[in-house]
């Protein structure tokens, strides 16, 4: 039996298995079908089983070079390298949605396993049935508009093009998408809770016990992928930076700034009962903007190359992400008296009023985000102009909501419930603030200017500063299960950010970048350091050819910034070098090799301070969301009483 007939069945099993789980759990909670949830659970791993199936179809077909299949004769290639090859089953738009699938699936029978004692609760079965009606239609769009096991009777003799020359000659495509995708799939999982929530009305929190987990995990893995993703844009695209504000790039960040808004935001309603309408909505808003994201890249309505143009799914994944809105938003109307807090917040000045101003920072931070993403794709439906909307008006517009969430970063855990004294809260920020000054003043001294930086450096040090003196008294008494827990581990994140927030600010204010044109032996000047150009060399690989610039940075090298063409592109393609250091990065990229001249170069240099922090402060969030959730012992007494907080707000990187 071919690839493309058993890939084919297995997607028709899952989503029947899928829809056979829609309608069996809508009949066990209408009390039709009594002891519904075994034959649940056995469709639930049925879907998981076709999704598995399908997935491991086409990675034979990929790594056999099986052009009947047309996806592989689309995408694939006898000269792709293996490693790159595997990751070409989400390099196009039919095996990414194939992908998709496969995650949901696995969160799916993850819920069912981790909650199987709660019987036939019908919280967990309004749950269920959530988990069921997204994957039917994810399947649905892989059985019916993108199916990735169409037929094709290639000629003989026939060797596909290969995936696209950008997204095979990085390492970091073969994890980026997956990492992303357990991100930006895991958020179904807590919007399942809320909609079981809405639909059984038990609003009393129970839905966020049960969704935080999972959520933190999902945001975990969208704030790792998200700094994959600029890591590998720096690596791969030669324009010199990591973060462009590419519709689709913004298509990953705006659930992340509604996903950390609400881990945030649930704090007060479990210690408080506060927030409740805050926090459906934000659930409710994070999984929208992840079906609006997947709108934006699969739909066709604009050409990057996160994008995947001229697809046949737009108009279903926008009438989905439609449903979802207006049904949740109906939902939470519906309850909207149930939800009304019994309590209010007593003073601005509290770790509530915080939790409410992180809130609102992080929605117009989103906002702003949103506006500039969709506003050209709205003006080119109405009358069919062309308009951009570029990076001054992010920059501008951003910038003071970012400064805004550093700040309350640093405030925000230091706040007691209820109302603050204004002493408290300068004596509890009085070495935060030092930190902070310090912060400035070592900025200065190496020649930082300008205000915006400046200021982002002494937030960052006083935020730094705080978490740091929050974490101290744990890890003293504890070593180093100090760090892990709730708290703990979200201050850890906290350190992450501040990392983060302090590098793109250093990066994008003091970047410099130069154009020289080199013979072998000549060298030039650049922000203090010194490229020389060597020679230039042809190396064959099995799916391009170069032609590598040989180039030394401050006597340290060579360095191989290379143009390489592939037998299928129209166009060369740029691939960069990087020299890099923890105190600025130096990247080389070849515009051109001019044509009569004897072995010249034209080179693009760009240095960048602290770019390096990026990555490593990525790192540093990743593990601070993996260490809380790290269950801690219970405590008792006093020590449990002075246990640190959780996290208040980690701001929103204006970068990755």
């Amino acid at each position: 039996m071919s690839n493309a007939t058993l890939g084919a069945a297995a997607v028709t099993a899952g989503l029947a298995a899928a829809a056979g789980g829609v309608l069996v759990t809508g009949l066990g909670l209408a009390r039709i079908i009594p002891g519904w949830l075994r034959p649940a659970r056995a469709l639930m791993a049925a879907m998981a089983v076709a999704a598995a199936a399908a997935f491991a179809v086409m990675e034979r077909a990929l790594i056999t070079r099986d052009f009947t299949v047309k996806y592989v004769a689309d995408n694939g290639s006898s000269a792709t390298p293996a490693v790159f090859n595997f990751a070409t089953l989400w390099g196009a738009l039919e095996g990414s949605i194939l992908l998709w699938t496969l995650v949901l699936c696995g969160f799916a029978v993850a819920v069912a396993l981790r909650f199987r004692s709660r019987g036939a609760d019908p919280t967990m079965g309004w749950a269920l049935l959530v988990l069921f009606a997204v994957s039917a239609f994810f399947f649905a769009l892989m059985a019916g508009p993108a199916s990735p096991f169409v037929g094709f009777d290639p000629p003989a003799g026939y060797d596909g093009p290969g995936p696209n020359p950008l997204l095979q000659n990085h390492i970091l495509m073969a994890f980026h998408p997956p990492v992303l995708y357990l991100g930006y799939v895991g958020f179904t999982v807590p919007f399942a809770f809320v909609i079981a929530a809405l639909a059984t009305g038990r609003l009393d929190g129970d839905w966020l016990a049960a969704a935080r987990r999972w959520t933190l995990v999902s945001w975990g893995f969208l704030s790792l992928g998200i700094v994959l993703g600029a890591w590998w844009s720096y690596e791969t695209l030669g324009w010199g930076g990591y973060w462009a504000w590419d519709p689709v790039e913004n298509a990953s960040f705006l659930p992340w700034l509604t996903g950390t808004a609400y881990l945030h935001s649930a704090v007060a309603q479990e210690r408080r009962g506060l927030l409740r309408v805050w926090n459906l909505s934000l659930v409710v808003a994070t999984f929208s903007l992840t079906i609006l994201g997947t709108f934006i890249t699969r739909s066709g309505v604009l050409d990057s190359v996160h994008s995947f143009t001229e697809s046949p799914i737009g108009p279903a994944i926008g009438g989905f992400f439609a449903v979802v809105v207006v049904a949740s938003l109906g939902l939470i109307a519906w309850r909207g008296d149930e939800l009304r807090s019994p309590r209010r917040i007593g003073s601005p000045m509290s770790r509530e009023g915080a939790f409410l101003a992180n809130n609102v920072a992080f929605t117009v931070f989103a906002f702003i985000v949103l506006l500039g993403t969709v506003f050209p794709l709205v003006v080119e439906a109405i009358d069919g102009r062309t308009v951009s909307v570029g990076n001054p008006y992010f920059d501008r517009m951003t910038r003071p909501v970012g400064l805004a969430l550093l700040f309350l970063m640093a405030v925000g855990p230091v706040l007691p419930w209820g109302r603050a004294r204004a002493e408290t809260l300068s004596r509890r920020l009085l070495a935060p603030a030092w930190i902070g000054a310090g912060a400035i003043a070592a900025a200065v001294v190496a020649g930082a200017r300008g205000w915006a930086p400046l200021l982002a450096f002494g937030l960052g040090g006083l935020a730094a500063g705080s978490a740091v003196l929050r974490l101290a008294p744990a890890v003293r008494r504890h070593k180093w299960r100090g760090l892990v827990g709730r708290a703990n581990g979200g201050m850890v994140v906290h350190l992450g950010v501040v990392l983060v927030a302090v590098a793109f600010a250093a990066s994008q204010s003091y970047v410099r970048q130069g154009e020289f044109e080199l013979a072998p032996g000549q060298t030039a000047e650049m922000a203090g350091h010194e490229i020389a150009f060597v020679g230039s060399e042809m190396v064959e690989y099995s799916n391009r050819l170069e032609r590598v610039a040989q180039v030394r940075v401050d006597g340290a090298g060579p360095y191989g910034p290379a143009l390489a063409s592939y037998p299928f592109a129209s166009r060369t393609i740029g691939i960069p070098s990087v020299r890099s250091t923890l105190y600025d990065d130096v990247a080389l990229s070849v515009l051109s090799f001019p044509e009569g001249a004897a072995d010249r170069v034209i080179l693009r240099v760009t240095v960048q301070p602290l770019v390096a922090w990026l990555w490593i402060g990525g790192i540093v969030v990743a593990a601070g969301a993996a260490l809380a959730l790290v269950p801690t012992r219970p405590r008792r007494g006093r020590e449990r009483d002075s246990e640190p907080e959780p996290a208040l707000a980690a701001p929103a990187p204006t970068g990755p």
